[in-house]
């Protein structure tokens, strides 16, 4: 799973530390972001479903939807994840998707 640092803000209130990835096995852009205050879980966590979130615009829409803004990603953040996703796509064709757990 391919993570990266990113800044999410919203709702008046911005985290530098948010992640943002590529979850091969469930084939998904993911979002977290701000600390839960009951549970370990991110308070944003967008894309824990398979194939919730193939490609970045949707994940923005999504996260946007809830109140939140993630954009403009660095050019070498969204050159990365457009990489996770084409080399976790060949890997599944090629049968070698446990590789990328």
């Amino acid at each position: 799973m391919s993570r990266y640092t990113i800044t999410v803000t919203g709702q008046g209130r911005s985290d530098p530390e948010a992640i943002i990835g590529y979850d091969p096995p469930l084939q998904t852009f993911f979002l977290q972001a701000f600390h839960h205050e009951v549970t370990d879980d991110p308070a944003l966590w967008l894309g824990t479903c398979g194939h919730a979130f193939e490609r970045l615009e949707d994940l923005h829409r999504a996260a946007l939807a809830c109140g939140f803004d993630f954009m403009p990603l660095s050019a070498e953040v969204s050159s990365k994840l457009i990489e996770d996703k084409v080399a976790a796509g060949a890997a599944t064709r090629l049968g070698l998707a446990e590789f990328l757990k």
